[in-house]
């Protein structure tokens, strides 16, 4: 009868992303059951004690050396950390623009300019489910540059991206073009998903695993199929450059940003940013590092050319 090994997983590493997820739980529980008058003091109230919380823990465990976290699906060292305390004091100012419940719809499933919609105004009521929704885009932008497989990666991917999604489409003042630009943003996303998933597919074909630290050693022997590795490294860059804004995946930007409520606007444009370089970063240096020759150049020249047009 075979032993059955038990996960190890360091809590303390882990507890600024689970705090924050804990958050959202919570702020999920209050949509169901917390009456309609009290819900926006406690959805902030419990958003920013979350944070807040979460940045302490994260600032508790800054001088934490490099250590694995969840079985080599996650390392907390000190990039992974700085990239997690700036995402956090993003999206705590953030969240003080959030509060200001003027830019959101009140029922964004009713059909803008319909008398649905015209009476959710006249009643008073505000938009409360961002805040659980935000708390949920920020737990997967903390996971998502410390992960160290490709597996943890997409998940933190979508994690981060599903709330997004929703959130684009929450303006009150442009409620067609916010909902164009929640369309726009959700399928040229899920493409870009795609893509990683096939470049994770070709990695995995070429190294026999999804470990970073797997392909870095695969590079280094030189045993497996370099065309797989180099489709795999370029599909792999689609989907995270996709996230950056990079050219010429920065299309989707003009009209999101446009349309997306104010606030969300600028919590995409500067957290998601943060989240993804740290992803970019980490891949490129842990998985990729002795096939720098393949990835350098081809970075470097997106790079020129996104400050050059791209902005």
């Amino acid at each position: 009868m075979s032993s059955f090994t038990a996960p190890v997983l360091i809590y303390s590493l882990l507890a600024p992303i689970l705090i924050v997820l804990g958050g959202a739980v919570i702020g999920v529980m209050i949509e169901a059951f917390a009456s309609r008058k009290i819900r926006p003091v406690l959805q902030l109230s419990v958003t920013i004690g979350t944070l807040v919380l979460a940045f302490a823990q994260v600032w508790h465990i800054r001088h934490q050396e490099t250590a694995s976290a969840a079985m080599g699906s996650a390392v907390v060292d000190g990039a992974g950390v700085l990239m997690q305390g700036a995402i956090l004091f993003i999206a705590i100012l953030g969240v003080f623009l959030i509060a200001d419940q003027e830019n959101f719809t009140v029922l964004a499933a009713a059909v803008p300019g319909s008398e649905e919609e015209m009476q959710s105004i006249q009643s008073g009521e505000q938009l409360t489910e961002v805040y659980p929704l935000t708390l949920f885009a920020v737990a997967g932008m903390m996971l998502f540059p410390v992960s160290t497989d490709l597996i943890t990666l997409f998940v933190a991917l979508e994690m981060l991206s599903l709330p997004l999604y929703l959130m684009a489409g929450l303006s009150r003042r442009r409620r067609l073009m916010s909902q164009e630009a929640a369309l726009k943003y959700f399928l040229l996303g899920a493409f870009s998903s795609a893509f990683f998933l096939f470049g994770a597919a070709y990695l995995y074909g070429y190294a026999g695993t999804v470990s970073l630290t797997g392909i870095g050693a695969a590079i280094t022997a030189a045993n497996g199929n370099t065309v797989f590795l180099l489709i795999g490294i370029a599909f792999l860059s689609v989907g995270l450059l996709f996230k950056i804004g990079a050219v010429p995946f920065h299309a989707w930007t003009p009209d999101v940003y446009q349309g997306a409520p104010t606030p969300i606007t600028a919590f995409m444009a500067a957290a998601t940013k943060i989240a993804a370089f740290g992803a970019l970063l980490r891949i490129f240096y842990v998985g990729f590092e002795n096939a720098y020759w393949d990835w350098r150049p081809l970075i470097t020249v997106i790079a020129i050319i996104t400050m050059l047009f791209g902005s």
